[in-house]
């Protein structure tokens, strides 16, 4: 068997898909993208095929992502890794499917039969989000993530601190105790701010704090540890094992966020949970993407001894024209029931993609907005 041919789909609200097609018929899906910058990644994944997949054997997974990722004397990077991702997906994809099993069986098999998920609420500047927690509670989930605050300025005010504690305070009166409420800093803060709101929200009992400060400024995290219980986590900027061994060495973060549509794919990210686990460190993969990603996510969750949660995009702020079952022929394979998904048990990565859906879907041409501060300055999105 060997690969024969790819093609990739531009799909709202801001996805790239892959279908790699092989000598028998056989088809794997992956989805390599960086948020606001597919026609990039979508590049990088033409130039991938053409130099290094096209007619090769499509189950020598390992060999293709060290050729990939080794084969270029400038490596690593948000949209390598991410095509690389989008690559590896796929592949994996096509080998369950040659063995007729789920991935995760072919990883080891499953030490879970489902995995926790949370929910989004608030939207990017988080608003109304008590009413929104509730109304998501009351819908089955035990868990959800809120952004902790607008665009901030690099020494903010005690109101803007005061502000972001009573929000989480509002959440955690109208959810009660018994939901977990994760709080995202988007990387908007700076070191000085992150420790004085870590401090604030401490009492509201997050489930953790998100990207407390931009990944460039991870030697900070100690530091902004020191001035909480809350566990810390990050990595959703992360691109490969590498990035991660500084914070797992300085014992900083509890909880690690890799995608598996940035860093690596499946290949890396199962590297990057093994790595955590030695140090005590869960796994909460990052995903506000399509069902594609989600389905190699979970591939991995079923895997991770310490995978503690799950990230999904249903009804994300984001998602304003198509949602994350969209564009698949059967979805109730993520059907959530008491704030869990069952593990698919379809082979491959366990989701079959409606072709005919992507091939109507119009190009979304998404970016990040450019927030700007009072003074004209570029915020932090």
């Amino acid at each position: 068997m060997r690969i024969t041919d790819y093609e990739l789909f531009h799909a709202p609200p801001r996805w790239l898909f892959l279908k790699v097609e092989t000598s028998d018929g056989t088809v794997g899906w992956g989805e390599p993208v960086v948020e606001g910058r597919a026609r990039t990644v979508a590049t990088a994944v033409e130039e991938l095929f053409e130099n290094y997949l096209l007619g090769e054997d499509p189950s020598r997974i390992e060999d293709h992502w060290q050729a990939m990722y080794r084969g270029g004397f400038y490596r690593g990077g948000p949209v390598l890794m991410s095509a690389i991702a989008g690559v590896d997906q796929a592949l994996w994809d096509i080998k369950g499917k040659q063995f007729d099993a789920p991935v995760y069986e072919l990883l080891g098999g499953p030490v879970r039969d489902r995995i926790r998920v949370y929910q989004w609420v608030g939207g990017d500047r988080p608003d109304d989000v008590a009413d929104a927690a509730a109304e998501k509670v009351d819908a089955g989930f035990t868990a959800l993530k809120m952004n902790a605050v607008p665009e901030t300025k690099r020494v903010d005010s005690p109101a803007a601190v005061d502000a972001a504690a009573d929000r989480l305070a509002a959440v955690r009166e109208a959810v009660g105790d018994d939901v977990d409420v994760g709080v995202d800093f988007h990387g908007r803060v700076t070191k000085p701010m992150a420790k004085r709101l870590v401090a604030a929200l401490e009492p509201h009992d997050p489930f953790f704090v998100e990207e407390p400060v931009l990944p460039e400024h991870n030697d900070a995290l100690p530091e902004i540890a020191s001035h909480t219980t809350t566990p810390i986590a990050t990595g959703e900027r992360m691109y490969s094992r590498w990035d991660f061994k500084e914070v797992f060495e300085d014992g900083s973060v509890d909880v690690i966020q890799p995608d598996l549509s940035h860093a690596g794919g499946i290949t890396e990210v199962q590297k990057i949970a093994a790595m955590a686990e030695a140090y005590d460190v869960a796994l909460a993969p990052h995903c506000p993407l399509g069902p594609v990603a989600l389905a190699a996510c979970v591939q991995v969750d079923a895997v991770a001894p310490n995978a503690l949660i799950q990230e999904q995009s249903l009804d994300i702020h984001y998602n304003e024209t198509s949602d994350v079952l969209d564009y698949l022929e059967d979805p109730s394979v993520f059907d959530y029931e008491d704030g869990h998904v069952d593990l698919p048990e379809g082979p491959g990565l366990g989701v079959e993609v409606d072709e005919d859906a992507l091939a109507a879907a119009e190009d979304p041409d998404w970016h990040n907005p450019v927030w700007r501060h009072e003074d004209g300055g570029v915020a932090e999105w």
